[in-house]
């Protein structure tokens, strides 16, 4: 069996890009190449025209190109006619693609074409009531139509794109990311730095960081020593048009607070996971996801996470039991439940410990891979 997989994304140093949507990919296709299955992925929008292999994964680097007009029909057709070519001389069988942006609209694909929700642009401006751009839906509800079948990383995830495209007749087979927990290890989880906040991911209004500042304020009424860590891209906001969303951030913090707030950037993912060891509790009060990997690594890693309670975190953590379940609007029971994990070492080390459990019993890819590969079977004629 050889599965392609069509991204924008991909961790690795000649892909200019990558997040969420790249890592849950290249964790699934180095698994699957583990069990015998030939794995292809095609990673578009790029610098470069290169093929190379890593893991046992073959990477196809299309590179962007450049139009005079109607360049969004163009450009998809350029990507069809090149996985196409090689469908048929690399006997591919099955071709999958996120949902974001409707990338597969106006395809037409020589094997069946599976759409995982990783979160399209419907979904995340219902869930953060917003207008979406008419053309922008059009694009990604001529893509449902041409897939023969649906992944979805939650129920949630997967019963509300349904509801937005109103998919009829095809099957939704939710099947969570998955996480490689050999590369997720803590040893000493009773070693930390004390009253260490740690939020990772991008600096974006619909992860919830514009409701860290009053939370951290009310955090620090009652424990002044916390400080905040940030680690992510900054980002756009679409909502005042702004450049930089850190910029926005900053502009709520209360002066004192502010000492004590360090943003890194984007790091490398090593020192991403040394932060990780360090942090005395992890935060993602986040308003739209369709799971959250950051979450289940720091959740691996036997850390308490404060989590927001939306639809798709009630799938992840189990309330009090594994980590947290707040939303990111009431700041005031955020606080609380960051500053009962500073009061209580014996509480973070038991909930931490339940956390990893809970993500060897959910999120191992080990059986995450064998669910996609049934599935995958199912779909190839």
């Amino acid at each position: 069996m050889h599965i392609a997989f069509l991204t924008p994304e991909y961790p690795h140093v000649r892909v200019l890009h990558s997040a969420g949507i790249g890592t849950s990919i290249k964790n699934l296709a180095v698994a699957l190449t583990q069990k015998g299955v030939k794995v292809s992925v095609f990673v578009y929008g790029q610098n470069e025209a290169v093929d190379f292999e890593e893991e046992g994964v073959k990477l196809h680097l299309i590179k962007a190109q450049k139009y005079k007009i109607l360049g969004w029909y163009l450009h998809r057709k350029y990507i069809q006619n090149h996985l196409n070519t090689l469908i048929i001389s690399e006997h591919i069988d099955l071709v999958e693609a996120p949902d974001w942006t409707g990338i597969t609209a106006f395809m037409n694909l020589k094997v069946p074409l599976v759409i995982r929700f990783h979160g399209s642009d419907a979904y995340f401006c219902h869930l953060e009531n917003r207008k979406q751009k008419l053309k922008n839906y059009w694009f990604e509800k001529l893509a449902i139509q041409k897939a023969k079948a649906f992944i979805a990383p939650t129920t949630f995830a997967g019963q509300l794109s349904q509801k937005i495209f109103n998919i009829k007749n095809k099957t939704i087979q939710t099947i969570h990311n998955g996480l490689d927990l050999h590369y997720f290890h803590n040893s000493n989880p009773e070693n930390f730095e004390k009253t260490v906040i740690l939020y990772i991911g991008t600096i974006i209004r619909k992860k919830g960081v514009l409701e860290l500042p009053a939370i951290f304020n009310l955090v620090r009424q009652k424990h002044p020593g916390a400080s905040l860590v940030l680690i992510g891209s900054d980002s756009f906001d679409i909502t005042t048009q702004s450049q930089s969303t850190w910029e926005l951030m900053q502009k709520e913090f209360k002066d004192n607070d502010f000492e004590k707030v360090f943003y890194l950037g984007k790091i490398p993912y090593q020192a991403v996971l040394e932060h990780l060891k360090e942090a005395h509790v992890c935060v993602f009060p986040t308003f739209a996801e369709t799971l959250g990997m950051v979450t289940i690594e720091a959740m691996a890693m036997q850390k308490t996470v404060v989590n927001s309670n939306v639809g798709w975190a009630k799938e992840m953590i189990v309330d009090g039991e594994s980590g947290y379940l707040v939303h990111p609007k009431d700041h005031e029971l955020f606080a609380n439940r960051i500053n009962s994990v500073f009061e209580n070492t014996d509480l973070m080390i038991k909930i931490g410990k339940n956390a990893r459990e809970r993500v060897k019993a959910k999120f191992d890819i080990e059986k995450i891979a064998i669910e996609n590969i049934v599935f995958y079977k199912s779909l190839i004629v």
